[in-house]
């Protein structure tokens, strides 16, 4: 119950690389039918035979709690196995990505609830756990347009916490046991509420951060726009540039496209950018001087 989809898949040919990142190609050649997401299946098959042994025989028989027990002891130990072979060979599917999260839930909210029926539970306690699961998992999909929250270290104390104290209410203790069970759960309750707190912290701060960025990076787009709109025109000559009436004329030598002085247009120089055009009489002038 990190939070995390970490069910996979097996590729399709290609040698999964240990230890290896992600891929665009390992996710496209995933396949469904692989030990990560057999695993996963296992799991979401187990809740109902959980709650069965659970509650066959009027739900206080130890022997049939311990067949209990050992069922929701199998399927919390998959979620751990099948999160490090996604990790370890890079394999992932769809189904992975919506059934690991959903195993993960089903099997501690069905021992809460089931405990609560039996009266083993307070109610209260099955309320704040599967509220801020819930919870939790609407807020990822609040913020998952603009970040990720990653699992923690406290959500993972969170998760084992969770599931070593239903795992001790499963089974029929008295005396010190039946004590330490009570205690295990609530740092269970109280893991689960500060690490909810801290989420929910995380995922302001990521959703601000995201937005503030989109809205400097909207700003930043709008100002090269207006930049680009205030520029000259095309066809406007670079700055340096000479424009003039030579075309088709010829100076005193007959050497077409000079313009001599007392032409009949003074020669314009083009500064570019918001400079105002400016003439520049007698240029030629004062070329033929320095010659």
């Amino acid at each position: 119950m990190t939070g995390v989809p970490a069910s996979a898949a097996g590729g399709s040919g290609a040698k999964p690389v240990r230890g290896g990142k992600l891929g665009t190609a390992a996710v496209n050649q995933a396949s469904l039918w692989n030990i990560a997401n057999i695993l996963t299946m296992v799991r979401l098959l187990l809740v109902p035979g959980f709650v069965l042994l659970l509650f066959h025989n009027g739900g206080y028989d130890p022997v049939w709690r311990s067949f209990a027990w050992a069922a929701f002891a199998v399927a919390m130990i998959t979620d751990l196995f099948d999160g490090h072979l996604a990790r370890a060979y890079n394999l992932v599917t769809d189904f992975g990505k919506i059934a690991d999260p959903i195993a993960d839930k089903a099997i501690m909210g069905a021992a809460l609830v089931s405990l609560s029926v039996l009266g083993d539970l307070p109610w209260w306690i099955t309320g704040v756990i599967l509220a801020r699961e819930l919870g939790i998992t609407l807020m990822r999909f609040w913020v998952i347009r603009h970040a990720v929250i990653p699992a923690s270290r406290g959500g993972k104390l969170k998760t084992l916490a969770q599931g070593t104290a239903a795992g001790m209410y499963v089974l029929v203790l008295t005396g010190p046991l039946a004590t330490l069970r009570f205690w295990m759960m609530m740092v269970a309750v109280v893991l689960t509420v500060v690490t909810g707190l801290d989420y929910v912290r995380q995922a302001v701060v990521l959703r601000r951060r995201s937005l503030a960025a989109e809205r400097a990076a909207v700003g930043r787009t709008a100002e090269a726009l207006n930049e680009a709109a205030g520029s000259p025109g095309a066809g406007v000559a670079d700055a340096g540039a000479v424009v003039g009436p030579s075309a088709g004329a010829s100076d005193a030598s007959g050497a077409p496209g000079a313009s001599g002085a007392g032409a009949s247009g003074p020669a314009v120089r083009v500064s570019g950018g918001s400079t105002p055009v400016e003439p520049t009489v007698g240029a030629r002038d004062g070329a033929d001087a320095e010659r």
